[in-house]
């Protein structure tokens, strides 16, 4: 089993976060390896992963990163593969790796998703890779069925809340 999706962080310590990303790939069973790179302590590695991970099979990368926030961006620099920039809160709220994140040079592009939301990064990638492959298409689509019966069953429930000037 060759990944298809690699979940790139900073420091390990990212792992809280991106957690849930690897959760749902693993749900989906779509296959994905996780890696601790730096783009400012381990620059030489991050350019060889880079280089190599559409020769490995590599079809999306999910690249996790705080404060300074460089590593998804130097990543896209360097491969031509979909990069997906997950934005930890690690300083101001995140706000700082957010900005550094999405604020990419033309030619260049990251596809953001919130702070800390690696789960959204993981629908994201999956929905890329569905796009070539219908089991992983088919999954994606239950999932989201799965999300609207959430909410509809969610709604039966707050119906039956009761509140002497509540309507309906």
């Amino acid at each position: 089993m060759k990944p298809l999706v690699s979940i790139i962080m900073g420091s390990t310590s990212d792992m809280p976060v991106m957690e849930a990303a690897a959760k749902f790939l693993d749900e989906l069973e779509i296959p994905f390896e996780i890696n601790a790179l730096s783009a400012h302590r381990t620059p030489a590695e991050v350019e060889q992963f880079s280089r190599n991970a559409e020769s490995r099979g590599i079809k999306v990368i999910i690249a996790a990163a705080g404060m300074a926030a460089h590593l998804p961006g130097v990543i896209a620099s360097m491969t031509p593969l979909p990069v997906i920039g997950v934005p930890i809160k690690a300083s101001l709220e995140g706000l700082d790796s957010l900005l550094a994140i999405v604020q990419m040079p033309p030619g260049i592009p990251v596809a953001t998703v919130g702070i800390n939301a690696s789960l959204n990064a993981a629908i994201l990638a999956a929905q890329m890779i569905a796009l070539g492959d219908k089991k992983i298409a088919g999954s994606v689509k239950k999932y989201k069925d799965g999300l609207k019966k959430k909410i509809v069953a969610a709604n039966e429930e707050l119906a039956k809340i009761t509140f002497q000037y509540k309507v309906g």
